[in-house]
């Protein structure tokens, strides 16, 4: 079937397979666990590997094994995983292993609870774990970007030897919308640099100790020569009524579909809104923020969380314009009439 109804986590199981993963391993974790339930079904069904792991800490260094040895190494989790997972992300990007990571967003600190929220940004789009690392990170916004970010992410990662962390939410993870497949299954190329136990690839290392500081130095310096690279050559973003907007909103995933409406709401109002959704929160859109600030009299984050996006928002304007917060946390999602609601009160 080319086209059928499914929810995100199970589309993104879709879109890895066609996109060639040859591994899963996971733990089940609300709201992801359809993502570990559907690979349990179809990679076995497809000739793959699935393997649930004890841990998160377990999955993740499994996925940093089965990537140094050329595989395409997935797993899904949501914040309470990533948490547990945060030192093994470092050593894979130390590795400069190429594998992806779904972090389906639920609410914290701590626990917390299993409804929608996008407090993940920090740990994610900064760095969770130690040292001097970035990973990549998309944000889907709809199911069917759910499977094609999925089937675009192997391709990408390997692209830049770089572990690629696919930021959902509750809401998108959990919702039902008709996906339509990817045609072209793509493969699984053997890698040069892999460690496949066999005699080409004997004289392979992946490593991430360096003992002596100079070569250590030297390693850091090449990874932040690589990460100017991505952030010079692939950079995602998709605007809504931005050309004569006054008002931009920045939103990513569930925030910004309803800042969408919102936005139509408000022009029916009379009141110049658009919105700007970045598909990538790393490498951020900076430079389109940088422009459109030039032309609006505001921008305003719309946010599932304290307000974590807006620092790259203020960073991206450097002052030109204010950068308003409206936020909503604890896995309250707010209806796009609420969205117009507040901002008619504060901006």
């Amino acid at each position: 079937m080319s086209q059928r109804l499914m929810k995100g986590n199970e589309a993104a199981v879709f879109g890895a397979l066609l996109g060639g993963s040859s591994h899963y391993f996971g733990y089940p974790i609300t709201p992801a666990s359809e993502i570990a339930h559907a690979a349990a079904v179809y990679y076995p069904l497809c000739g793959r590997q699935f393997l649930q792991a004890e841990c998160e800490v377990a999955s993740v260094n499994m996925l940093y094994g089965a990537a140094a040895a050329g595989a395409r190494a997935m797993t899904g989790t949501s914040g309470p995983g990533l948490s547990l997972m945060a030192e093994g992300i470092s050593y894979i990007a130390a590795g400069e292993l190429p594998c992806v990571i779904i972090d389906v967003q639920r609410c914290g600190p701590g626990l917390g609870n299993i409804w929608p929220e996008q407090s993940d940004y920090h740990c994610t789009v900064k760095g969770g774990g130690h040292g001097n690392y970035k990973v990549i990170v998309i944000a889907p916004g709809s199911v069917q970007e759910m499977c094609d970010f999925a089937y675009e992410a192997f391709d990408l990662a390997e692209r830049y030897r770089s572990p690629v962390i696919m930021l959902s939410d509750a809401c998108v993870g959990q919702m039902m919308e008709p996906v339509t497949l990817p045609q072209k299954p793509l493969p699984n190329p053997r890698k040069g640099w892999a460690v496949c136990g066999d005699a080409a690839s004997r004289e392979n290392l992946v490593t991430t100790i360096f003992m002596n500081p100079d070569v250590m130095a030297q390693v850091n310096h090449s990874l932040q020569q690589k990460y100017r690279k991505i952030e010079g050559e692939y950079v995602r973003f998709e605007e809504c009524e931005t050309a004569d907007a006054d008002t931009v909103f920045v939103a990513f995933g569930i925030s910004a579909r309803l800042c969408r409406t919102a936005v139509q709401q408000l022009r029916r109002k009379g009141v110049r809104v658009g919105v700007l959704r970045p598909q990538t929160l790393w490498p951020f859109p900076t430079a389109r923020l940088a422009a459109l600030a030039g032309s609006v009299r505001q921008m305003v984050s719309v946010e599932l969380s304290n307000g974590q996006m807006i620092d790259d928002i203020r960073l991206a304007v450097n002052g030109t314009v204010p950068v308003r917060l409206l936020n909503w946390m604890g896995g309250i999602v707010p209806s796009s009439e609420e969205i117009v609601e507040r901002f008619e009160k504060e901006c």
